[in-house]
């Protein structure tokens, strides 16, 4: 245990030039990744450029004010008064996108805050019994979820990099001759009614798909990235995605690909109203779904706070434990009634505590309120909404595949040798998490109402994993110690 005297520097109020500059550390830290999902999810709904740009900044807007919250605190039931920056988790994006692409556009939308609210609220009431599910979570179960989920983004950061599976980038095209020969047919004297949603079918490969264009923009983010990584040390490593993405941006817009038009349109203010999309729609099975994902993150939350408090010198009693469990589940509905996402401490920041040795909260409280400012101005939404997606493809792979990289680093410390199920726990639940990428009509014969549930790789790896640990392991306890110890291993994914 630390001394009171680094205890104290939990609570210390730094000069306010010194505040602010650290508090711009931990949101350049996070940026890249917090805008992320909005993205991918508004992409994937299919919404207008302006849309997605307004879930840009209430993303941004609603990370500060949930970082405010469990970094401050807010009575003794919410916040776990350490310096924590929340941000949307990856582990919400699968079972998200599967709803948007069954629901495209705002009723999509709609569904998707429905059950993010739902899950927000029931996350605030199961935040006290977590810890008596931690038996079920062992490393062997949330290192094979976290690894799950990085290969499961991954395949959206290589959507991003060669191009979209529908759209203008889509692999093929339909053959306008064929359309032509079509049409003519309908018009002949006599010619019988077409059956009901016939189509000609893409056939003709795509010239935008896979451009040498595109690739090389990917590449030069990529290498950027890792000449950062390779020769920057300390607060400029830890932002090397965000540096090769300005790159990116930089070399796009060099090229002509990247137009500010609608940046000079959007204003320098406005107002983050909930139900944007109007009311939400509660489904229960989606509700469910996203319930699921909250447990998985709530618990990846508990060692995430037991390694910042060995960090901090702060032992994590257990009412303040559930008070920063109950803030993932306010923040998530706080994210649901301002048409965004469920949020999450992002072990990045964790890990950046660590590396500067500033333990301030109140340099996370103005990291919050920077990112508060940011929400507040739309022109950094549709800034980043304006970017290429061939610029994201590059830090996608990177950032997705660090997510797969630290389930891969948890699993480091599972005994495989002498437990051999545990090996077995891991190849299973590996390859149901893979149905939905390799097979995606598997469900094709299941009742339409579990779709959502099914159709997430993620929640079927988390599912068989936990069941597989029972039947193998039998739920035994886990410790804090082990916990911790997987927490300090995740310092890249969230």
């Amino acid at each position: 245990m630390a001394t009171d005297a680094t205890f104290d520097a939990v609570n210390e109020i730094l000069p306010p030039p010194k505040l602010f500059t650290l508090g711009l550390q931990h949101v350049l830290v996070m940026y890249a990744g917090a805008i992320a999902v909005p993205l991918i999810v508004g992409r994937v709904l299919k919404l207008e450029p302006e849309q997605v740009a307004f879930l840009i900044s209430a993303d941004l807007f609603v990370c500060g004010l949930v970082t405010i919250i469990q970094s401050l605190g807010a009575s003794k039931w919410f916040g776990i008064r350490l310096p924590v920056m929340m941000g949307v988790t990856f582990a919400s994006v699968g079972p998200m996108v599967s709803i948007a692409i069954a629901n495209p556009g705002t009723d999509g939308a709609r569904m998707i805050f429905g059950a993010i609210i739902g899950a927000g609220i029931i996350g605030m009431l199961i935040a006290p019994f977590v810890a008596k599910m931690l038996r079920f979570f062992p490393p062997v179960v949330t290192g094979t979820i976290i690894l799950v989920i990085g290969v499961t983004l991954m395949r959206i950061g290589i959507n991003w990099i060669f191009g979209l599976p529908v759209g203008p980038t889509a692999p093929k095209i339909i053959n306008p001759e064929h359309t032509a020969w079509l049409d003519a047919i309908k018009a002949l004297p006599g010619a019988p009614e077409l059956p009901k949603g016939l189509n000609i079918a893409p056939s003709m490969d795509n010239p935008l798909y896979a451009s040498g264009t595109n690739l090389a923009i990917s590449a030069a983010v990529l290498v950027s990235i890792i000449l950062v990584m390779k020769y920057a040390r300390g607060f400029l490593a830890n932002i090397s995605v965000l540096i090769g993405i300005i790159v990116g941006g930089v070399v796009a817009a060099a090229l002509g690909l990247m137009h500010f038009d609608k940046v000079a349109n959007a204003g320098w203010f406005e107002l983050i109203t909930p139900f944007r999309f109007g009311l939400p729609i509660f489904d229960p099975v989606m509700i469910l779904t996203m319930t699921l994902v909250m447990i998985v993150v709530m618990i990846e939350s508990t060692g995430m706070f037991l390694a910042l408090g060995e960090m901090c010198g702060k032992k994590i009693e257990r009412p303040s434990l559930s008070a920063g469990l109950r803030t993932d589940g306010l923040g998530t509905l706080i994210g649901g009634l301002f048409n965004t996402f469920p949020y999450t401490s992002f072990s990045q920041n964790v890990g950046l505590v660590g590396v500067t040795g500033i333990r301030s909260r109140y340099v996370c409280v103005t990291g919050g309120a920077i990112m508060i400012v940011l929400g507040l101005v739309p022109k950094m939404g549709a800034l980043v909404e304006s970017l290429p997606v061939a610029v994201l493809g590059g830090a996608g792979l990177v950032m997705f595949g660090m997510v797969a990289a630290t389930g891969v680093r948890i699993l480091g410390s599972v005994d495989f040798k002498v437990n051999r199920s545990n090996g077995f726990i891991v190849a299973v639940s590996l390859g149901m998490g893979m149905i939905p990428l390799i097979a995606p009509d598997f469900k094709m014969h299941m009742p339409h109402a579990i779709h959502p549930l099914i159709d997430s790789g993620i929640l079927l790896a988390s599912i068989s994993a936990v069941l597989l640990n029972i039947v193998f392991n039998g739920g035994q306890e886990v410790s804090e110690d082990e916990l911790r110890e997987a927490a300090m291993k995740a310092d890249s994914g969230h």
